[in-house]
């Protein structure tokens, strides 16, 4: 799908930072993406929605270069998934489920992790790597629990964490896989205003959220997804009624500001449908 004109970048001859030709990931008998074209260009925050079951995490997934696609393409900075993790050029914030939270490691254990692709294969951090370490959990409000083991943080300060490792790694694409969910208004904003940050110093930002109400706020672009990308558009237009009951199957026309919308559409009271 095009991007609309009036998302379309200034400078044309910018290299995309996340493009997506017809990909397509089946897992087994179950289609997860189907043909789905999407371009992300450096420096913009794009929401990322839809019910469980539509490909958010597979889409995540695919970028990363951690599943293999039926078919289409993955292009990062112009280049393959594969590179970009070896350069650091990406960063993941997975789900919490995704995550061993009794593994025994410290939050600055866990930000320092995001330096690995700048040091050697002893994996000693230099006086640069301990900088950037602490100056990103600053960023984050984090110094004080430093030396804490990651799992005894509360929800908002473990997404936090992780953000941390995003920031300290210097990556130029952050993929951020529902980061607001079960965290405290705090951490939710700390979040929020290092994204805009980080978009302004020319990163891409690409967020799944189940806060409908708050995406227009910060995201400069927003997509629908359901398998395939039903809307790329700025938030207001995504959010228009008649495009959430495309994504999510539902009446939701009585509501324009898509507030309530996001309440009742919130995908962990659906059907889960496929893994998504």
């Amino acid at each position: 799908m095009l991007l609309p004109e009036h998302l379309s970048p200034q400078d044309d001859s910018r290299t995309p930072a996340v493009e997506l030709t017809d990909l397509t990931v089946r897992y087994g008998s179950v289609l997860a993406l189907d043909k789905v074209s999407l371009t992300l260009q450096p420096g913009r925050i794009c929401g990322l929605i839809g019910m469980n079951g539509s490909g958010k995490s597979t889409l995540f997934k695919s970028i990363m270069g951690l599943v293999r696609p039926s078919s289409g393409t993955v292009s990062i900075a112009g280049g393959t998934p594969n590179r970009a993790r070896a350069q650091g050029l990406i960063s993941y914030v997975p789900q919490s489920e995704d995550v061993d939270w009794d593994f025994p490691i410290s939050v600055r254990e866990v930000a320092m992790t995001g330096r690995y692709g700048r040091q050697n294969i002893f994996r000693r951090a230099s006086a640069r790597d301990r900088t950037a370490v602490d100056d990103a959990l600053a960023r984050v409000g984090l110094t004080d629990l430093a030396d804490r083991q990651i799992g005894k943080l509360s929800g908002g300060q473990r997404k936090r964490a992780f953000v941390a490792r995003g920031i300290a790694q210097g990556a130029e694409i952050l993929l951020l896989d529902e980061p607001f969910a079960g965290v405290d208004k705090r951490s939710e904003r700390t979040i929020v205003d290092l994204l805009v940050a980080e978009s302004a110093r020319g990163a891409t930002i690409l967020i799944s959220t189940h806060d409908l109400s708050t995406l227009p706020s910060f995201a400069t672009e927003a997509v629908l997804l359901m398998q395939r990308v039903l809307v790329h558009d700025t938030p207001a237009e995504a959010l228009r009624p008649e495009h959430l009951a495309l994504a999510f199957g539902v009446d939701v026309l009585g509501d324009h500001r898509g507030r309530s919308a996001a309440s009742h559409l919130d995908p962990r009271t659906s059907d889960p449908g496929v893994a998504g």
